[in-house]
């Protein structure tokens, strides 16, 4: 993610990101912006605020760059500092803070917007009705790409801290996004990854409200030179039927869903405020494999959630366990301030760190054991870098003999080193 400028006179920018795809894509944009601003050498710390640990990574981070690099402006940016934005400011050594809405600003980081600039440039994001495409022209190397097509949330979830650092949910229109994508693609890209805070809530604030399945359906149809579209992050029981349709009769709609899952305990789904049950997380995975055999699967959960005794984390554990999910980002429960949970009865921390390290186990043989069935089986590999890339349901593959960054390769999976598959080249597929 970070950029450093070419000759030694020319100033340098750098973005450190942490955090969610979503602000992986907006560092992209910040970068270009700073290359463009003719501002002197600049370091921006796009920050997260999912939990306490990912705020205290960023202020160290922070505290870390302001002394390796003395002369440089360092200014915080991203859900962290959009809900404290005085706490960021009072870092000795912080040149700027500022907001979501504002950091993918190019006049933000111009040269002569900063010089008299307030310390603190952050709105109230509950105001902001809109959210504007952005378009990366550099992602990822030139194979994948993330394009932005929803932000913010509308949902209150009662651990979660996000829709105060992205506000409400807004929807990007459906034909902006055949644009960008077609840009893309023009560019090179071989692969979009559709990203947003809550996605499956897409189009409830545009004219004729289009669902996520409509507009992914209206974008495949219309860029037919897109090779590969993956989602981000989706709620279980938001997946409408334009989703299942593209999942069973849509070979470049890939077979990798990441749900965001959180428990599978009945009572602490409810307790969190999610909108899906135990039961519904087994209807879409049986679903989906049922439309599509190779179909994989992650999923974001929270170990420890307040009130979560041993026999809700068993339920827990025995989900993930019982559908084989492969891809986990298991998070030990982090208090937020202000949130309903903060004010629960909490699980001890030593428990919640050992809860989540069981659960990451289960994670890591589901994932030996589906690499496992795979070996003997067919996948189209689109490579990344020295031969190695991911292939349709996302596992890691490496191309026996090599191949080039951008190609889709066809393989034969022959074994597996670690958690990365081994395939042989059949054949070489059409662009």
């Amino acid at each position: 993610m970070a950029h450093t400028a070419d000759t030694k006179t020319a100033p340098s920018h750098r973005v450190e990101t942490f955090g969610c795809r979503l602000n992986a894509h907006e560092s992209d944009l910040i970068q270009g912006h700073l290359a463009a601003s003719g501002a002197g050498d600049t370091i921006v710390v796009n920050t997260c605020a999912v939990t306490s640990e990912a705020e205290r990574q960023s202020r160290q981070a922070i505290r870390r760059l302001i002394r390796e690099n003395p002369t440089a402006n360092v200014v915080v940016t991203g859900c962290a500092a959009q809900i404290d934005p005085d706490r960021y400011a009072a870092i000795p050594g912080v040149a700027r803070v500022v907001g979501n809405e504002e950091k993918l600003r190019p006049e933000t980081w111009n040269a002569s917007a900063t010089d008299d600039a307030p310390k603190i440039l952050v709105n109230d994001i509950m105001s902001v009705r809109e959210t504007a495409a952005h378009l990366v022209t550099e992602a990822q190397g030139r194979e994948r790409a993330i394009v932005q097509v929803q932000q913010g949330c509308d949902h209150r979830c009662t651990f979660c801290v996000i829709p105060f650092g992205r506000g409400n949910s807004r929807s990007v229109p459906m034909g902006v996004i055949v644009e960008q994508v077609r840009t893309l693609v023009a560019s090179g890209y071989r692969e979009m990854v559709l990203s947003g805070v809550d996605i499956t809530s897409y189009g409830g604030d545009l004219p004729g409200r289009p669902s996520l399945g409509q507009m992914v359906r209206r974008l495949l149809a219309l860029v037919p030179e897109l090779p590969r579209l993956r989602l981000s992050s989706v709620d279980p029981v938001e997946l409408d039927d334009d989703i299942w349709r593209l999942l069973e009769s849509e070979p470049r709609f890939m077979p990798h869903l990441h749900l965001s899952l959180q428990a599978g305990d009945d009572m602490v789904l409810k307790r969190m405020k999610r909108r899906h049950l135990r039961d519904d997380a087994i209807r879409v995975v049986e679903r989906a494999r049922a439309l599509r055999p190779d179909m994989a699967f992650g999923a974001d959960v929270i170990a420890g959630f307040p009130t979560e005794t041993d026999e809700m984390h068993a339920n827990t554990a025995a989900l993930i366990r019982d559908l084989g999910l492969q891809y986990l980002h298991i998070f030990p429960y982090s208090p937020r301030p202000g949130t309903p949970a903060a004010r629960m009865p909490q699980v001890h921390g030593d428990a919640r760190k050992a809860r989540a390290a069981e659960l990451r186990a289960i994670g890591v043989e589901n994932l030996s054991r589906w690499l496992d069935t795979r070996i003997g089986t067919t996948d189209r590999v689109l490579v990344e870098r020295d031969g190695l890339g991911h292939g349709e349901s996302f596992a890691e593959i490496r191309v026996v003999g090599g191949a080039s960054a951008g190609e889709i390769v066809e393989v034969t999976l022959t074994g597996r080193d670690g958690t990365t598959l081994t395939g042989e080249r059949r054949a070489r597929a059409a662009a």
